[in-house]
C-alpha cells in the first residue's frame, strides 16, 4: 500500500502504557499510520478536527470529556469515521455501539485482537475505495413530486426530490447530494429533512442518513451490528443498523 493511501489513526487513552501497546500494534500493520495520541477527550477532539484521521482507537472512561461523548461528537461531524473503544469497562459496550463503533476490546484484550481488528479495518476501507458506481446505472427518476427549497447561509436552493440519492450529518451540517454529484448543506436536522421526504422513497438507515432506495445497489458487512450501503449515482455510501437492516429486509419481502 502506498504511503498517500495509509489509513491514518489517531489513539485516545490517559493511560500512556494502553497508548504504547496500541502504537506498537499500528506501527507494525501495514497500510496504517499513527498520526497523533490524545491523553483526553478534549484533546482528542481537538487532534480529530485538525487531522481528520481515518480510525479513532479511543479510551471510554478519560478526562476532561468520555469516551462515547467524543464518539457522538465525531459521528455527527463525519459518521464515516470509524470507531474502536479499548477500554476496561464492559458496562460501557451497548453505549458504544449505539453510536455504531466498528469494535469494542475489552482491556486486558489479547493482541491478535487488535490485529483482528485493523485487518477488518483494512478490508472495510479497501472496500469503499472500489471503483464509483457507473452514472449510468442511476436509477429513472422516481415518482416524488415537487421541488425542495433548501435554507443556507447564501440563501435558498430548489432541488427536485426525485434527483435526492442520499442526505446526510457532515461537519455538523446535513447535506444533500444528488444524481448530478452535487451536494447542498443545510442547517435543517436530519430530522426536520426526513419529514420533508417521501417516506415511500426516502428511508432512515442510521441516525446519520436518509437513503433514497431506489438508489441501492449493494450492502455488505460493516463491523458489529452495522451494514455498508452503497448508492448509484454518487461515491459516497451510507450505513444501515442491524434493526434498519432487518425493516429493509421486511419491507422487500
Amino acid at each position: 500500500m502506498k504511503s498517500n493511501d495509509e489509513i491514518r489513526v489517531l489513539i485516545a487513552d490517559d493511560e500512556p502504557g494502553m497508548r504504547l501497546i496500541l502504537r506498537k500494534m499500528i506501527e507494525r500493520t501495514e497500510g496504517f499510520t499513527l498520526i497523533g495520541e490524545a491523553e483526553d477527550g478534549q484533546q482528542l477532539l481537538e487532534m480529530y478536527r485538525e487531522h481528520k484521521p481515518d480510525v479513532v482507537f479511543l479510551d471510554v472512561d478519560m478526562p476532561r470529556l468520555n469516551g462515547v461523548e467524543c464518539a457522538n461528537r465525531i459521528e455527527d461531524e463525519d459518521p464515516s469515521c470509524i470507531l474502536v473503544f479499548a477500554t476496561g469497562h464492559e458496562e460501557y459496550r451497548r453505549d458504544a455501539f449505539d453510536v455504531y463503533a466498528f469494535d469494542y476490546l475489552v482491556k486486558p484484550f489479547p493482541i491478535q485482537r487488535v490485529t483482528e481488528t485493523l485487518s477488518r479495518i483494512r478490508d472495510r476501507l479497501m472496500l469503499k475505495k472500489r471503483p464509483a458506481i457507473e452514472k449510468e446505472e442511476a436509477p429513472v427518476k422516481v415518482r416524488t413530486s415537487g421541488r425542495m427549497m433548501i435554507k443556507h447561509r447564501d440563501g435558498v436552493t430548489f432541488v427536485n426530490m426525485a434527483d435526492i440519492v442520499l442526505v446526510q450529518r457532515e461537519e455538523r451540517s446535513t447535506v444533500l447530494y444528488t444524481v448530478d454529484g452535487s451536494g447542498y448543506s443545510t442547517g435543517d436536522t436530519l430530522s426536520e429533512m426526513e419529514a420533508r421526504l417521501d417516506s415511500t422513497v426516502f428511508f432512515r438507515s442510521h441516525r446519520s442518513y436518509i437513503i433514497n432506495l431506489n438508489c441501492i445497489h449493494d450492502i455488505t458487512p460493516y463491523g458489529r451490528w452495522t451494514y455498508v450501503v452503497r448508492l448509484k449515482g454518487t461515491d459516497h455510501d451510507a450505513l444501515i443498523t442491524q434493526d434498519k437492516y432487518e425493516e429493509l429486509e421486511k419491507m422487500y419481502e
